[in-house]
């Protein structure tokens, strides 16, 4: 199921008990995992539909300048129904990136700056999302998954890595250093 494009969402869909349900418990399991984003495919579901949420409570722990430079700021909840992803500008970031499915890991993944995204809300409403930093490589990583891409897919492969090592060597590490250490140009 990761592997394939998944299917359409129509606006009657949407607003059915179950997909409602859906997204409720799609919420809830993101929440437990822990995590920022979940695509309905990464739970066995065949559709182009995602939830996304980093809550302030996320953010506590981390180094103010690690928040910085990755422009990550809390993103409220909300839902990605048919997702068209458009990059936006030049400007590509590298940051280490994790995934749900592919849990006990991570690698550095380039990825847009700047996105802009239109979609159907949880109601079926159209909605236009232009984000940047932390929240546009969230919503890239999950219209990935809708798309049948796992961040494996785009990652720097010398970057791969358990989440034990990264904690213990890495955490804290800037994309700058990081760079020059790894040895890689970008």
């Amino acid at each position: 199921m990761l592997r394939q494009r998944a299917k359409d969402v129509s606006a009657s869909e949407i607003r059915s008990r179950e997909i409602q349900n859906l997204i409720e418990w799609m919420r809830d399991t993101m929440h437990d995992a822990p995590g920022v984003g979940l695509a309905a495919p990464q739970i066995g579901v065949s559709l182009r539909l995602a939830v996304i949420e980093d809550k302030p409570e996320n953010l506590k722990e981390i180094p103010a300048d690690y928040l910085k430079e990755r422009e990550r700021k809390p993103v409220p909840f909300h839902v990605l129904v048919n997702p068209k992803l458009a990059l936006q500008g030049p400007a590509e970031v590298e940051f280490f990136e994790g995934c749900l499915s592919l849990a006990g890991f991570t690698a550095v993944v380039p990825r847009a700056r700047k996105v802009r995204v239109e979609c159907l809300d949880h109601q079926g409403a159209p909605k236009i999302i232009e984000a940047s930093g932390w929240y546009a490589r969230i919503l890239q990583h999950e219209i990935d998954h809708l798309d049948g891409t796992v961040y494996i897919d785009r990652m720097r492969t010398r970057t791969f890595m358990s989440l034990d090592n990264h904690s213990r060597f890495w955490k804290n590490t800037s994309s700058a250093d990081l760079r020059k250490l790894i040895g890689w140009e970008g």
